[in-house]
């Protein structure tokens, strides 16, 4: 298993930046340092609706004193200039600049709100209820570093700078393609012996969930020269190629035989449990990635989760490919195969008294059961050299949900 992830990894391919709108750059890497061209704020501006004064005014303020004048108002994006005098308020909205020799607001529940002359009956300290200039970002600062996850804050920060566009770590393409003569389309009623294409759905969705922009080719013909044109043109399309499906017995010879021209797929019995059988291997001139996953959907979803999703979270510039993984306590016992790693759908919960993890396990092994899967939200890790683990006695558990 660790040898299979290995060669996978060892194929991971970042495709080179571009420039893209700050909309289009959530859940991306920053592929640039992003230094702030001017201060944020980028003036003394009032944080509440209030009176702009001088601290030194209302510093004794109570009793009914003192009174200021009020001699104008200035609202958020006035770009009239306006000058304070000793002993004088000006009216201020939240977020208006502040006029010259300022240094103060009091909110408005701390006067009596007189639009000419203004008792304030609680003083402020100098700079109280201000927004200084360049107090979050000042000029020249790094905003956003080189290989920042670009998120909701990020995209904020970004425009606040001026930002409309930024160079980022693309999504790597995938293309999801699926094989077999019994397959027809979820838009069709399936005849005798035919059944849905679960896979190519399914596995676009991972692709979806784990970062890349996704092309679901859905069911290809697997006669040889129309799959061989197929696959040549998403190579020319895609950083990574999942098929599912024709990985074993004749089909599989023959899916590979027509791929051949292309580079050789590498069909091997990998210790896993569910998806052992599978294929791997570098197509095409740029060397693309490409897998034949089995065509049981639970077993091509897991193989997807321990050896795709890594390699997609690698090309998209992730640290650490992999998801969190917890030790959890068993609430009922597991089998697994013997000299296969098992990877077995649970539910992972939290125990309230002691807020240490819970695992329940889902359903059998069987490699064609996804009810189970589409409840699991995590996979119970079991050695290789261990074929039962019973209730009570602690596993390792990897999170499928984020959410979890």
């Amino acid at each position: 298993m660790d040898e299979q992830l290995a060669r996978v990894l060892t194929a991971a391919v970042r495709p080179a930046p571009v420039r893209v709108a700050i909309s289009e750059a959530q859940g991306l890497l920053c592929a640039e340092e992003i230094v702030a061209g001017q201060a944020l704020p980028g003036f003394d501006q009032a944080a509440v609706d209030g009176y702009a004064v001088r601290s030194v005014d209302v510093q004794d303020a109570g009793d009914g004193t003192p009174v200021l004048p009020v001699v104008g108002e200035i609202t958020s994006g006035s770009r009239q200039p306006r000058r304070l005098q000793p002993g004088q308020a000006v009216r201020v909205t939240a977020g208006a600049p502040l006029p010259t020799l300022a240094d103060a607001v009091v909110p408005l529940d701390r006067t009596d709100e007189h639009p000419a002359k203004v008792t304030v009956r609680q003083g402020v300290p100098s700079a109280a209820f201000v927004r200084r200039a360049g107090e979050d970002v000042q000029t020249g600062d790094l905003a956003v570093r080189r290989g920042s996850a670009i998120g909701s804050a990020q995209v904020g920060l970004l425009a606040a700078v001026g930002r409309d566009k930024v160079l980022v770590h693309p999504r790597p393409r995938v293309s999801v393609l699926s094989l077999g003569d019994e397959l027809v389309d979820v838009d069709r009623s399936p005849g005798q012996g035919q059944v849905y294409d679960v896979n190519s759905y399914a596995l676009a969705a991972a692709a979806r969930d784990a970062g890349a922009e996704v092309t679901r080719v859905g069911i290809v013909s697997t006669e040889p020269k129309r799959l061989r044109e197929v696959v040549e043109g998403r190579l020319l399309l895609s950083e990574i190629v999942v098929i599912s499906g024709g990985v074993g017995g004749a089909l599989g010879g023959e899916v590979r035989s027509a791929l051949g021209d292309l580079g050789e797929l590498d069909a091997t019995r990998v210790a896993m449990q569910p998806g052992s059988m599978q294929a791997f291997g570098r197509l095409g001139p740029d060397e693309v990635p490409t897998f034949l996953l089995p065509g049981n959907a639970v077993s091509a979803l897991v193989v997807f989760e321990v050896l795709v999703r890594p390699l997609i979270r690698s090309a998209l510039g992730r640290g650490n490919p992999h998801r969190r993984t917890v030790t959890a306590n068993l609430l009922s016992p597991v089998t697994s195969t013997a000299g296969r790693r098992g990877f077995l759908r649970g539910q992972l919960l939290r125990d309230p008294e002691t807020d240490s993890y819970l695992v329940q396990p889902l359903g059998t092994s069987g490699s064609h059961l996804l009810a189970s899967l589409a409840e699991a939200n995590c996979l119970i890790l079991v050695d290789e050299d261990v074929t039962e683990v019973g209730t009570g006695e602690d596993v390792q558990v990897r999170f499928l949900s984020q959410r979890a």
